[in-house]
């Protein structure tokens, strides 16, 4: 007598318990990159900024610009796993922003770079490769000046996750933009980060990977556990 097996059995047979373990660790990490289907992002979120003309990921570290302000420098990087890619939205002084709270177009926002507590930051210094607007971290622990305040430009009521949104800073109307060259040591290959006065194609940015807060859960907090990379002054 021959056993005949379905179409679901022939193919789970094949499958070794160890592949069953993978295939659930993916899910788990997919569900919780996607915020459990929330599709906005909202106040007190932490994740991972994409330029989408260059593919790298708005990035910062403890190495200090070799000229200009002297400041936190902030590059690009097509590494999608170095935890010094995170970053967290919140409000502006005297204008908190309720955590969960969806982020309208529009708004003004401080983004704090979670391993160093600076905010992405501009002024009126020029950027060390093309002579752009320079574009820094500044502040301790999440406090900074008038020059970490941003405006998210974007066409929706509020900012959805799959909207390449532009970042305009407020004090110098500059966007935040990539330039396209690159630096060597001690940050070979991580692009320059700039401001322009006009838009292009090199001022949109998606948020990627990353925690998306809902109203009910607690907001993220900087991890000290994770590894961070040495460098030095750039």
């Amino acid at each position: 007598m021959k056993l005949k097996l379905r179409s679901s059995q022939l193919f789970t047979s094949y499958i070794q318990p160890g592949v069953w373990i993978w295939i659930i660790c993916q899910i788990f990490l997919f569900q919780s990159s996607h915020g459990r289907g929330l599709q906005e992002i909202t106040c007190g979120s932490v994740f991972k900024l994409l330029n989408t003309a260059f593919k790298i990921r708005l990035h910062s570290h403890d190495v200090k610009y070799g000229s200009g302000s002297g400041q936190q420098s902030v590059t690009g990087t097509d590494v999608k796993e170095d935890v010094n890619s995170n970053w967290q939205v919140k409000g502006i002084p005297n204008l908190p922003c309720t955590r969960g709270e969806p982020v309208k177009c529009g708004t003004k926002i401080r983004l704090e770079h979670i391993q160093t507590g600076r905010n992405l930051h501009s002024h009126l210094f020029s950027s060390p490769l093309s002579g752009h607007q320079e574009i820094s971290a500044f502040g301790e622990e999440g406090e900074g000046d008038s020059g970490d305040i941003w405006e998210i430009v974007c066409k929706s009521h509020n900012w959805q996750r799959d909207d390449a949104i532009q970042l305009r800073h407020v004090d110098t109307e500059a966007y935040l933009s990539a330039s396209g060259n690159t630096y060597g040591r001690p940050i070979h290959g991580q692009m320059e980060i700039i401001g322009i006065s006009h838009s292009d194609s090199s001022c949109y940015w998606k948020a990627v990977e990353g925690i998306f807060v809902h109203p009910s859960e607690p907001t993220p907090t900087r991890s000290h556990s994770d590894s961070e990379h040495e460098h030095n002054e750039l």
